[in-house]
């Protein structure tokens, strides 16, 4: 069944000579046709474009028209993330086809397309498999064009546009102090010509104020239809460094390709960068700029909607960032694969370490084809996200729950292209129910655990010696946290709680704040942990969970899933990392109250909080380990609570009823 055509004019056309060198980038995100099994017909749609947690194959189809085409030009179609396997035809040929659902990839569409009027038609399939990673995890697999798609025109002679998704420039800045830091640019160069090409390479480092504060040029030799590699090197004196959420001091570098001889450049790439030394070590945790870093925040899964799943927009994006902003956060883990583009570049701009990772999840294929495939979107992962200063390590895997020969191979493979790929950052591992010095855990530069004291087993106590214990037997090794939490929903209250089932349907918010104001002293008082991250920011999608408020759902999160509840806990999170004033009233939704005697629980970063109860002072008290306490007893019907502490304060009303 052939899609309904959409006609849609795109100009490539630039409005002068000089412009129309340059590469130029076209959005299709508009007037796509949409089908797949169960639904009748071809239905009209507009990327990014989610398939709402259906698994099978899905089509989409567009016209797109073509002005003359201009002699040299050449012409890519490309992804920011289709799921899970993507096949491509224009006019009916094959334009290619990419195995993974979360990176960027592009295809070579420059003798398939036509003056005039052109077919698209896209194939996406996130069939389970046994080639692609993932083969499990605790998420939902979606499906689709959830990411924008655009058609990128380029000159013939252009940095490498077929690098694994890569940009094709890459910037390294090595030997870093605050007197200087060596600048390298490794450029990769296409020749799409005929004949050979005598071309130069021009690099800049601008800093904030756009002054070139670094500069390299070289001119090479291109051979004929061949990719060739140039790397350029400059020196900086008194840089400044990105330091974190301290100050994520961003430089600009741009890239210009150019005919020796023609000063007009035929390719130019620009992107942000920053300059930083980030060192893991195993008795002092990160170090940043020679500097000891707490590196404390949440696991995130990519932005996920009511009513989008993952087709989401910047804005959405952005939204979700800012929320962890106001948290306190100073870095991220991204579960449990590469993230779109806006993510690292937000990381960035706010000075968050990023630990970015593989979709290698729960279980491993032996197959050769599976450890090629996983080979693959490491590539992919390291090309497009190592110019991101945010990125702090690359892990290589979480929660593999078959210690044997197949995992072992595939992650040994994995850890040694890490370092041929990116020799600066380390690699990393999420562990959970296997020894921290056992084979599974044996192949990264750090190790993470996951661990749940007080949620799946044990007490809220044993945290704190589990990592004693581990530490004493991977002493040379980096470690973190890199899961821990509870479960918690905000419309379930029962204060004091008992201990839920981690797999029971009542999962009482504060049981989850219990959780967290037990688990997160332990944590901050072992300075050795290089990162903890909580499992997890924002409720999400599961399909195989059956438990807490809403099937479906893991509600571990910090904020519900509509964004629409900040959990007690996520308040406790931010009077203990947040620099702005704030107060909170622990259990403000325990609305209904069968007690008239109740203690009222306070989180605050202040030194001290006063309580109103309708509207009479009961005094001030001090923040204990960033709590304060009053207890006291409720007349009859509405009680209103207020709270101050310096310039912030919070309200909350209660209602007592006099059991009959």
């Amino acid at each position: 069944m052939k899609p309904i055509r959409i006609w849609m004019y795109i100009a490539l056309l630039a409005p002068a000579a000089a412009a129309a060198q340059l590469r130029q980038s076209i959005p299709l995100d508009g007037d796509w046709a949409f089908h797949r099994p169960g639904i009748r017909g071809w239905q009209a749609t507009a990327l990014p474009h989610s398939l709402q947690g259906y698994r099978g194959p899905a089509w989409y189809g567009r016209t797109l028209d073509m002005p003359p085409s201009q002699a040299g030009r050449r012409h890519y179609l490309e992804f920011d993330g289709a799921m899970l396997v993507t096949e491509a035809w224009v006019n009916g040929r094959s334009a290619g086809s990419h195995s993974g659902g979360f990176a960027r990839f592009r295809f070579d569409v420059t003798h398939l397309l036509q003056e005039g009027r052109n077919e698209i038609v896209v194939k996406v399939d996130n069939s389970s498999g046994l080639d692609v990673a993932p083969l499990g995890g605790d998420y939902t697999m979606s499906g689709g064009l959830y990411r924008p798609v655009r058609v990128v025109s380029t000159s013939d002679l252009h940095f490498d546009m077929l690098d694994y998704g890569g940009p094709g420039v890459y910037f390294r800045a090595s030997a870093v102090s605050r007197e200087r830091a060596a600048l390298a640019w490794m450029a990769r160069l296409r020749n799409e010509r005929g004949r050979s090409v005598r071309a130069v390479v021009t690099v800049r480092l601008r800093d904030a104020e756009r002054r070139v504060v670094a500069m390299a040029r070289k001119a090479v030799t291109l051979a004929p239809r061949s990719t060739s590699a140039a790397k350029l090197e400059a020196a900086l004196t008194a840089p400044r460094l990105w330091h974190g959420v301290q100050d994520p001091y961003l430089y600009t570098s741009e890239a210009e390709l150019a005919v020796d001889g023609n000063a007009q450049p035929l390719d130019r790439l620009v992107f942000r960068t920053g300059i930083r030394d980030i060192r893991l070590d195993a008795g002092r945790g990160l170090q940043l700029n020679g500097a000891s870093y707490r590196v404390h925040g949440v696991n995130v899964h990519q932005t996920s909607l009511p009513g989008k799943d993952i087709a989401v927009s910047d804005a959405d994006i952005d939204a979700d960032y800012r929320i962890l902003e106001d948290l306190g956060v100073t870095g991220l883990r991204y579960a449990h694969y590469q993230h779109p583009q806006r993510s690292y570049e937000l990381a960035d701009r706010l000075g968050w370490l990023v630990w970015t990772e593989l979709p290698l999840t729960a279980a491993v294929s032996g197959s050769e084809a599976f450890l090629a495939n996983s080979v693959q979107q490491l590539r992919e992962l390291v090309r497009q996200n190592s110019n991101h200063p945010s990125v702090a390590v690359w892990g290589l895997g979480n929660e593999i729950y078959r210690s044997d020969a197949a995992s072992a191979k595939v992650l040994a493979a994995l850890q040694q292209e890490a370092h041929a790929e990116d020799p600066d950052r380390p690699t990393a591992y999420a562990n959970c129910c296997s020894p921290i010095d056992g084979p599974q855990a044996s192949h990264t530069d750090s190790v993470g655990s996951n661990v749940y004291y007080g949620w799946y087993d044990g007490e809220f106590a044993d945290l704190g010696p589990f990592l004693d214990g581990n530490h004493t037997r991977r002493p040379a090794t980096p470690l973190a946290v890199s899961e821990y939490g509870a479960g918690g929903s905000a419309r379930q209250q029962e204060d004091p709680p008992h201990r839920p089932l981690p797999g029971g349907r009542w999962h009482p918010e504060q049981y989850q704040a219990l959780y967290h104001e037990a688990a997160w002293p332990q944590l901050a008082a072992r300075p050795w942990l290089w990162a903890s991250f909580i499992w997890v920011g924002f409720d999400f999608p599961s399909a195989g969970r059956n438990e807490g408020d809403t099937p479906g759902f893991n509600d571990k999160g910090l904020v519900s899933f509509d964004r629409s509840a900040k959990k007690d806990a996520y308040f406790w999170y931010q009077a203990n990392w947040a620099s702005r004033p704030m107060v909170h009233i622990a259990s403000s939704r325990h609305v209904l109250r069968e007690a008239a005697d109740v203690v009222v629980k306070v989180y605050s970063n202040q030194a001290s909080c006063r309580l109103r109860l309708n509207g009479i002072d009961l005094g001030e008290k001090p923040v204990l380990g960033r709590i304060a306490t009053w207890e006291l007893r409720l007349a009859e019907g509405a009680n209103k609570l207020e709270v101050s502490a310096g310039a912030a304060s919070d309200t909350a009303e209660w209602q007592y009823r006099r059991p009959q």
